[in-house]
């Protein structure tokens, strides 16, 4: 079976110079962690990348509809679900809010399908929302998450489109790992009766793990060093290192090929 690495993709030099002093810029000025600051910052720069203009205050003569996009591009004027959650802490999502909506609203944009720069901007912005963020992490468009500050991406690690990461309670992705299209990893999950009585764990990926395309994990469960969620699969149970589930709820269908004592090694540190 022939081997195709990824193709080197980069924009033109004046346009590169341009993308990473935004960046860069961007980065800098969301070091200030005062909420109120960072949604001043967030209306600017939605304002240039939607309407191509410097904020200013809608006149109240403009049509509703007008004044309602200018008003909904301030953070102060969003709703988001988690900030609504019993369980969230206030003081830790106000402070990441404004950077979460950004988020949210320069993926929705023309360039936020721009992979290179969108790369760049969301491992930017995860280095400010995130527990943890490491090196050389890479984050598709789309990606939802639910406080952030209980969220911990290690180095190299592949976070692919439209997923979902449910850190109520915390999610670590250990280093090497990739999440697949569409996947949702959970950390918490719901009495059977009274859907407002919520319980929060710890929820574990990899190291090099993958959680394949469509896939779930749920709450509390840990998929193991080169452990691997099938397609579809529905992690309802830890994943042994090395080894492949898959189906509802996943059942080890392939132990990977590897030494004994690599297979040793990974089972010694669970």
């Amino acid at each position: 079976m022939p081997r195709y690495e990824y193709r080197v993709l980069k924009p033109v030099p004046s346009a590169e110079k341009a993308f990473l002093e935004w960046i860069d810029g961007l980065d800098r000025a969301f070091a200030n962690r005062d909420p109120e600051r960072r949604s001043d910052l967030v209306r600017e720069e939605l304002h240039q990348l939607y309407l191509g203009r410097p904020y200013a205050a809608p006149d109240p003569a403009a049509p509703l509809a007008i004044q309602t996009l200018v008003h909904s591009l301030d953070p102060r004027n969003a709703t988001l679900e988690p900030e609504s959650y019993g369980d969230a802490d206030a003081a830790k999502y106000g402070e990441r809010k404004p950077l979460i909506w950004f988020w949210m609203m320069y993926d929705r944009s023309p360039i936020g399908l721009n992979h290179w720069l969108g790369h760049k901007v969301r491992a930017m912005l995860a280095r400010h929302v995130f527990k943890h963020c490491g090196n050389n992490v890479k984050i598709f468009h789309g990606v939802e998450f639910s406080f952030g500050y209980n969220l911990t991406v290690e180095d190299n690690c592949t976070i692919h489109k439209y997923v979902l990461l449910d850190d109520r309670g915390e999610i670590i992705i250990h280093e090497g790992s990739s999440v697949s299209d569409y996947a949702n990893i959970y950390s918490h999950a719901h009495d059977l009766n009274d859907g407002m009585i919520v319980s929060n764990h710890k929820t574990e990926i990899g190291p090099k793990a993958r959680i394949t395309y469509h896939a779930t994990v749920l709450s509390g469960m840990k998929v193991g060093e080169h452990g691997m969620v099938g397609s579809m699969g529905v992690a309802s149970k830890d994943v042994d290192p090395f080894t492949v589930v898959g189906g509802i709820p996943a059942k080890p269908i392939k132990i990977k090929s590897i030494a004994p004592e690599q297979l040793q090694n990974a089972l010694n540190k669970r």
